[in-house]
């Protein structure tokens, strides 16, 4: 045996979550413009108005039967699907952070141990949880659940104890499924597929694999790790690894935010008493919306003020308690503004800022609420 072939040392103590929205903008467009679902739907700029330019987002399953997917150009989709079915809408990836930040709100109610890979996907450590839920398929059923009825979009979930297996298994059941592969199952649940599925390898590695007959899982299984670091370094040690089960990475938690703020500059400059008033309840009914989805408050309010000739006033308070809602917010603002002098000064910018954050309690939130 070689030294690099120590038998390994399989961690199947923790409980992760891979949580991967189905076809996401294709399903937000969908779910905003019905009609859509009745057409092969490509997320994409269409290529006959761009000088047959364009690369594909995402396409809908309508628009995957004939092949269409992700990174493939755009005009392919003129060439593989019949006119009468084929849809473009360019991708409008400003409503797609918003509905993804409140996919990510669900996630934080679960647990604070999450980590983004991109607008559509996270992985969730649910080891210890926010809800007290030991059964790592209930919080999955759970945050599928929550997802459809709030959001009205779907989500695939694949449960493991580690990464590499949660992310394989949340591709295998799309759309909408749920897989659970727990640790004297990993090596069989990966044996039988393709080289292709692997999470990590990309086409050239593919290429290589392929030249050297290697088609299944099960057929890298058979290799020893010295031919696949010989072969592919440090990549080829990783590899050995997750095929076998074995990913000890942690799920990277998201690091809490500083503050929470919020500022508008005028184009016309403001002074009148009523129009600033009007003004500061706005910007603390936003930094109070802000608060409660991300489920934070704090204790100190800054107040920051410009006027037109580029004078900045910066000022805080802090509470002996915290602060979340808007007229909370607004009060401490209140008593700020009234060490300014602002009378006849035109006002350039106004901001509301709230530091020195905490997690609210998770006693006060109900993920079941109707």
């Amino acid at each position: 045996m070689s030294f690099l072939e120590l038998p390994l040392v399989v961690h199947d103590d923790r409980q992760i979550l891979h949580v991967d929205m189905d076809a996401f903008y294709a399903s937000v467009e969908e779910r905003d413009h019905p009609a859509y679902r009745q057409k092969a739907l490509v997320v994409a700029p269409d290529p006959r108005q761009h000088n047959g330019h364009g690369v594909i987002t995402t396409a809908n399953y309508q628009a995957r039967k004939y092949g269409v997917g992700s990174g493939m150009p755009a005009i392919k989709a003129l060439e593989q699907i019949p006119a009468a079915k084929l849809l473009f809408k360019p991708p409008d990836f400003s409503l797609y952070r918003q509905v993804s930040e409140q996919v990510h709100e669900i996630f934080n109610q679960v647990t604070p141990i999450w980590e983004p890979v991109a607008l559509d996907e996270a992985y969730l450590d649910v080891t210890q949880n926010n809800l007290g839920q030991a059964d790592p398929v209930q919080l999955g059923l759970l945050i599928q659940r929550t997802v459809l009825r709030k959001l009205q979009l779907t989500c695939s979930i694949g449960v493991s104890y580690n990464m590499f297996l949660a992310k394989m298994a949340s591709n295998y059941a799309k759309p909408f499924g749920l897989t659970v592969v727990p640790s004297n199952q990993a090596s069989q649940f990966l044996a039988p597929l393709p080289v292709a599925r692997l999470h990590g390898i990309g086409k050239k590695m593919q290429e290589q694999l392929a030249d050297l007959n290697l088609k299944t899982v099960r057929d890298l299984q058979s290799l020893s790790l010295d031919f696949l670091v010989q072969h592919w370094g440090s990549v080829g040690y990783s590899l050995y690894q997750r095929i076998r089960g074995v990913d000890n990475r942690p799920v990277q938690a998201q690091r809490t935010r500083k503050s929470i703020g919020k500022e508008r500059t005028f184009n016309r400059p403001v002074f009148a008493e009523g129009e600033i008033q009007k003004i500061l309840q706005e910007l603390a009914d936003q930094v109070a919306e802000v608060l409660q989805n991300k489920h934070l408050h704090g204790k100190t309010v800054i107040l920051k003020v410009r006027t037109v000739e580029f004078v900045t006033w910066t000022r805080r308070q802090t509470q002996t308690k915290f602060l979340q809602t808007a007229p909370a917010i607004l009060a401490v603002v209140q008593e700020i503004l009234q060490t300014l002098d602002l009378r006849e000064q035109p006002l350039r910018l106004l901001g509301i800022t709230v530091t020195n954050l905490q997690p609210q309690s998770f006693t006060e939130i109900n993920l079941f609420e109707e």
